[in-house]
């Protein structure tokens, strides 16, 4: 894992065209904006965690209707 430090305003990117900017840091929050060709997927990892949970339930259930 690569770490770097930017300050509110500041950027890095990641091969040719995404583009990440630190927009605010406030207490332990920081927002982060993304620019990506809009065929880059860009999803919270909580979220995709979460799905992986669910994704065997709902397969299931769906061979149980089938």
């Amino acid at each position: 894992m690569l770490v770097l430090t930017r300050k509110e305003n500041e950027s890095l990117v990641i091969g040719d065209d995404i583009k990440l900017t630190i927009l605010s840091v406030k207490g332990g929050q920081v927002r982060v904006g993304i620019e990506a060709p809009s065929e880059v997927s860009i999803h919270r990892e909580e979220l995709l965690l979460k799905l992986q949970e669910i994704k065997p339930v709902i397969q299931n259930k769906d061979k149980a209707h089938a």
